[in-house]
Protein backbone atom coordinates (compact mmCIF):
# COMPACT_ATOMS: atom_id res chain seq x y z
CA UNK A 1 0.00 0.00 0.00
CA UNK A 2 2.78 2.31 0.81
CA UNK A 3 4.42 1.75 -2.53
CA UNK A 4 1.45 2.13 -4.26
CA UNK A 5 0.82 5.85 -2.69
CA UNK A 6 4.24 6.91 -3.44
CA UNK A 7 4.39 5.93 -7.10
CA UNK A 8 0.60 7.58 -7.35
CA UNK A 9 2.64 10.76 -5.24
CA UNK A 10 5.45 10.40 -7.57
CA UNK A 11 2.84 10.17 -11.06
CA UNK A 12 1.68 13.32 -9.66
CA UNK A 13 4.87 15.21 -9.67
CA UNK A 14 5.39 14.45 -12.47
CA UNK A 15 2.21 15.25 -14.34
CA UNK A 16 1.39 18.30 -12.74
CA UNK A 17 2.98 20.62 -14.74
CA UNK A 18 1.90 19.28 -18.03
CA UNK A 19 -2.16 19.68 -16.56
CA UNK A 20 -3.04 23.06 -16.81
CA UNK A 21 -3.02 24.49 -20.42
CA UNK A 22 -2.76 28.46 -20.97
CA UNK A 23 -2.40 27.72 -17.13
CA UNK A 24 -5.27 29.06 -15.17
CA UNK A 25 -4.80 32.89 -15.12
CA UNK A 26 -4.18 32.87 -18.91
CA UNK A 27 -7.65 31.01 -20.02
CA UNK A 28 -9.43 33.37 -17.48
CA UNK A 29 -8.02 36.19 -18.88
CA UNK A 30 -9.18 35.06 -22.19
CA UNK A 31 -12.89 33.96 -20.51
CA UNK A 32 -12.63 37.87 -19.55
CA UNK A 33 -11.84 39.49 -22.39
CA UNK A 34 -14.53 37.77 -23.62
CA UNK A 35 -16.73 39.06 -21.78
CA UNK A 36 -15.81 42.68 -23.60
CA UNK A 37 -17.17 41.33 -26.49
CA UNK A 38 -20.11 39.80 -25.73
CA UNK A 39 -23.92 41.01 -26.61
CA UNK A 40 -26.26 41.70 -23.99
CA UNK A 41 -28.27 38.55 -25.24
CA UNK A 42 -25.38 36.60 -25.16
CA UNK A 43 -24.85 37.58 -21.83
CA UNK A 44 -27.90 36.79 -20.09
CA UNK A 45 -28.46 33.35 -21.72
CA UNK A 46 -24.62 32.57 -20.48
CA UNK A 47 -25.32 33.70 -17.03
CA UNK A 48 -28.19 32.02 -16.93
CA UNK A 49 -26.51 28.29 -18.31
CA UNK A 50 -23.57 28.95 -16.43
CA UNK A 51 -25.53 30.01 -13.10
CA UNK A 52 -23.81 32.83 -12.36
CA UNK A 53 -20.41 32.13 -13.02
CA UNK A 54 -18.20 34.38 -15.08
CA UNK A 55 -17.05 33.19 -18.12
CA UNK A 56 -13.28 33.30 -16.64
CA UNK A 57 -14.14 30.98 -13.81
CA UNK A 58 -15.87 28.46 -16.09
CA UNK A 59 -13.02 28.76 -18.48
CA UNK A 60 -10.47 26.26 -15.93
CA UNK A 61 -13.26 23.49 -15.43
CA UNK A 62 -12.13 21.39 -18.28
CA UNK A 63 -9.09 21.57 -16.82
CA UNK A 64 -10.20 20.85 -13.60
CA UNK A 65 -12.26 17.62 -14.54
CA UNK A 66 -8.80 15.79 -15.65
CA UNK A 67 -8.84 14.25 -12.19
CA UNK A 68 -12.15 12.96 -12.29
CA UNK A 69 -12.23 9.23 -14.34
CA UNK A 70 -15.84 10.27 -15.75
CA UNK A 71 -14.17 12.65 -17.93
CA UNK A 72 -10.92 10.43 -19.18
CA UNK A 73 -12.64 10.41 -22.56
CA UNK A 74 -11.92 13.96 -22.77
CA UNK A 75 -8.36 14.00 -22.83
CA UNK A 76 -7.77 14.26 -26.14
CA UNK A 77 -10.42 16.90 -27.11
CA UNK A 78 -7.35 19.75 -25.36
CA UNK A 79 -5.05 19.27 -28.79
CA UNK A 80 -4.05 18.08 -31.96
CA UNK A 81 -1.38 16.94 -34.40
CA UNK A 82 -0.94 18.49 -37.88
CA UNK A 83 2.74 18.01 -38.94
CA UNK A 84 4.26 20.70 -40.99
CA UNK A 85 3.71 20.84 -44.53
CA UNK A 86 -0.25 19.18 -43.74
CA UNK A 87 -3.49 20.60 -43.20
CA UNK A 88 -6.22 19.06 -41.32
CA UNK A 89 -7.79 17.46 -43.67
CA UNK A 90 -4.57 15.51 -44.60
CA UNK A 91 -3.39 14.70 -40.77
CA UNK A 92 -3.89 11.59 -39.56
CA UNK A 93 -6.68 11.72 -37.33
CA UNK A 94 -7.18 10.69 -32.99
CA UNK A 95 -9.37 8.41 -33.11
CA UNK A 96 -10.37 9.37 -29.66
CA UNK A 97 -11.37 13.33 -31.30
CA UNK A 98 -9.37 16.06 -30.85
CA UNK A 99 -9.60 19.96 -30.10
CA UNK A 100 -11.00 20.59 -33.72
CA UNK A 101 -13.59 18.63 -34.01
CA UNK A 102 -14.78 18.82 -30.31
CA UNK A 103 -15.02 22.55 -30.89
CA UNK A 104 -17.22 22.12 -34.17
CA UNK A 105 -18.61 19.68 -32.27
CA UNK A 106 -19.49 21.96 -29.23
CA UNK A 107 -20.52 24.66 -31.44
CA UNK A 108 -23.21 23.01 -33.48
CA UNK A 109 -24.68 20.89 -30.49
CA UNK A 110 -25.06 24.17 -28.49
CA UNK A 111 -26.56 25.86 -31.64
CA UNK A 112 -29.01 23.35 -32.28
CA UNK A 113 -30.28 23.86 -28.69
CA UNK A 114 -32.36 21.13 -26.87
CA UNK A 115 -29.82 20.16 -24.48
CA UNK A 116 -30.54 19.08 -21.03
CA UNK A 117 -29.32 21.92 -18.45
CA UNK A 118 -26.58 20.01 -17.17
CA UNK A 119 -24.84 18.84 -20.55
CA UNK A 120 -25.52 22.74 -21.96
CA UNK A 121 -23.12 23.74 -19.29
CA UNK A 122 -20.54 21.39 -19.59
CA UNK A 123 -20.65 22.37 -23.54
CA UNK A 124 -20.40 25.87 -22.79
CA UNK A 125 -17.51 25.06 -20.28
CA UNK A 126 -15.07 22.95 -22.55
CA UNK A 127 -16.22 25.46 -25.46
CA UNK A 128 -14.59 28.51 -23.17
CA UNK A 129 -11.93 26.42 -22.70
CA UNK A 130 -10.80 25.01 -26.62
CA UNK A 131 -11.18 28.24 -27.61
CA UNK A 132 -8.26 29.57 -25.29
CA UNK A 133 -6.43 26.35 -25.92
CA UNK A 134 -6.53 26.47 -29.80
CA UNK A 135 -4.75 29.77 -29.87
CA UNK A 136 -1.54 28.28 -27.16
CA UNK A 137 0.50 27.23 -30.31
CA UNK A 138 1.54 23.80 -29.12
CA UNK A 139 -1.84 22.56 -28.59
CA UNK A 140 -1.70 22.60 -32.55
CA UNK A 141 1.64 19.97 -32.29
CA UNK A 142 3.63 18.93 -35.48
CA UNK A 143 3.48 15.40 -34.62
CA UNK A 144 6.94 14.62 -33.27
CA UNK A 145 7.37 15.98 -29.57
CA UNK A 146 3.86 15.71 -28.02
CA UNK A 147 2.77 19.25 -28.83
CA UNK A 148 6.48 20.29 -27.48
CA UNK A 149 6.19 18.28 -23.72
CA UNK A 150 9.50 16.13 -24.93
CA UNK A 151 11.56 19.23 -25.82
CA UNK A 152 12.67 19.67 -22.91
CA UNK A 153 14.28 22.85 -21.69
CA UNK A 154 15.27 25.09 -18.36
CA UNK A 155 13.49 28.30 -17.70
CA UNK A 156 15.42 30.95 -15.75
CA UNK A 157 17.60 27.50 -15.05
CA UNK A 158 14.83 25.51 -13.94
CA UNK A 159 13.83 21.88 -15.56
CA UNK A 160 11.10 22.55 -17.62
CA UNK A 161 9.51 21.93 -21.31
CA UNK A 162 8.60 24.02 -24.18
CA UNK A 163 4.65 23.60 -24.12
CA UNK A 164 5.06 24.89 -20.45
CA UNK A 165 6.98 28.06 -20.94
CA UNK A 166 4.16 28.68 -23.17
CA UNK A 167 0.96 27.75 -21.32
CA UNK A 168 2.35 29.62 -18.12
CA UNK A 169 5.68 30.13 -17.28
CA UNK A 170 5.88 33.31 -19.50
CA UNK A 171 2.85 34.67 -18.50
CA UNK A 172 3.42 33.43 -14.38
CA UNK A 173 7.03 35.55 -15.24
CA UNK A 174 5.01 38.98 -15.53
CA UNK A 175 3.25 38.46 -12.22
CA UNK A 176 -0.27 39.79 -13.33
CA UNK A 177 -3.76 38.71 -11.88
CA UNK A 178 -6.25 37.29 -14.73
CA UNK A 179 -8.14 40.81 -14.65
CA UNK A 180 -4.83 43.03 -15.18
CA UNK A 181 -3.95 40.18 -17.62
CA UNK A 182 -7.09 40.92 -20.02
CA UNK A 183 -7.03 44.41 -19.41
CA UNK A 184 -3.31 44.57 -20.65
CA UNK A 185 -4.49 42.45 -24.19
CA UNK A 186 -7.32 44.26 -24.85
CA UNK A 187 -5.50 47.39 -25.59
CA UNK A 188 -2.77 45.58 -28.02
CA UNK A 189 -5.05 46.18 -31.03
CA UNK A 190 -6.90 48.23 -33.10
CA UNK A 191 -10.33 48.02 -33.85
CA UNK A 192 -10.32 47.19 -38.01
CA UNK A 193 -7.76 44.33 -36.49
CA UNK A 194 -10.58 43.12 -33.99
CA UNK A 195 -13.19 42.82 -36.23
CA UNK A 196 -10.91 41.16 -38.61
CA UNK A 197 -10.51 38.51 -36.17
CA UNK A 198 -14.49 38.30 -35.49
CA UNK A 199 -15.06 36.91 -38.65
CA UNK A 200 -11.74 34.66 -38.99
CA UNK A 201 -13.46 30.78 -39.18
CA UNK A 202 -11.61 28.02 -37.18
CA UNK A 203 -10.00 27.34 -40.41
CA UNK A 204 -8.06 30.62 -39.96
CA UNK A 205 -6.76 29.83 -36.24
CA UNK A 206 -5.37 26.85 -37.46
CA UNK A 207 -3.23 28.22 -39.84
CA UNK A 208 -1.58 30.80 -37.58
CA UNK A 209 -0.89 29.01 -35.23
CA UNK A 210 0.82 26.47 -37.49
CA UNK A 211 2.50 29.59 -38.69
CA UNK A 212 3.91 30.80 -35.31
CA UNK A 213 6.19 27.33 -34.89
CA UNK A 214 9.62 28.43 -36.47
CA UNK A 215 9.08 31.41 -33.68
CA UNK A 216 8.19 28.53 -31.03
CA UNK A 217 11.21 26.76 -31.41
CA UNK A 218 13.16 29.39 -32.10
CA UNK A 219 16.13 28.97 -29.33
CA UNK A 220 19.75 28.18 -28.48
CA UNK A 221 21.13 24.76 -28.65
CA UNK A 222 21.56 24.83 -24.62
CA UNK A 223 17.54 25.35 -24.45
CA UNK A 224 18.29 27.92 -21.33
CA UNK A 225 15.23 30.10 -21.71
CA UNK A 226 15.24 33.32 -20.27
CA UNK A 227 14.27 37.49 -20.28
CA UNK A 228 15.49 37.02 -24.48
CA UNK A 229 12.49 34.12 -25.31
CA UNK A 230 10.70 35.74 -22.81
CA UNK A 231 10.50 39.58 -24.62
CA UNK A 232 11.00 37.78 -28.13
CA UNK A 233 7.74 36.15 -27.26
CA UNK A 234 5.63 38.28 -25.43
CA UNK A 235 3.78 39.95 -27.97
CA UNK A 236 2.90 37.16 -29.07
CA UNK A 237 1.27 35.43 -25.93
CA UNK A 238 -0.54 38.61 -25.68
CA UNK A 239 -2.20 38.34 -29.30
CA UNK A 240 -3.09 34.92 -29.10
CA UNK A 241 -4.88 35.59 -25.25
CA UNK A 242 -6.67 38.60 -27.51
CA UNK A 243 -7.28 36.60 -30.02
CA UNK A 244 -8.59 33.74 -28.47
CA UNK A 245 -10.98 36.18 -26.16
CA UNK A 246 -12.44 38.10 -29.29
CA UNK A 247 -12.94 35.03 -31.58
CA UNK A 248 -14.45 33.24 -28.27
CA UNK A 249 -17.00 35.97 -27.72
CA UNK A 250 -18.20 36.28 -31.71
CA UNK A 251 -18.59 32.09 -31.34
CA UNK A 252 -21.04 32.78 -27.73
CA UNK A 253 -22.64 35.63 -29.62
CA UNK A 254 -23.60 33.54 -32.76
CA UNK A 255 -24.44 30.99 -30.39
CA UNK A 256 -26.54 32.51 -27.92
CA UNK A 257 -27.15 36.41 -29.20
Amino acid sequence: MRIKLISTILLMIFLVPQAFSWGQTGHRAVGEVASFYLSKKAQRKINTVLQGESLAIASVWMDEIKSDDAYDHTHDWHWTEIPDGMTYEEAKKNPNGDIIMTIERLIKELKAGGLDPKTEQEHLKMLLHLVGDIHQPCHVGNGEDQGSNQIKVKWFGKNSNLHKVWDSEMIDGKQLSYTELANAVNNISTKEQIEKWQKDPLEQWIIEVIALRPQVYDFSDDGNLRYEYAYKNWDTVQQQLLKAGVRLAEVLNDIYG
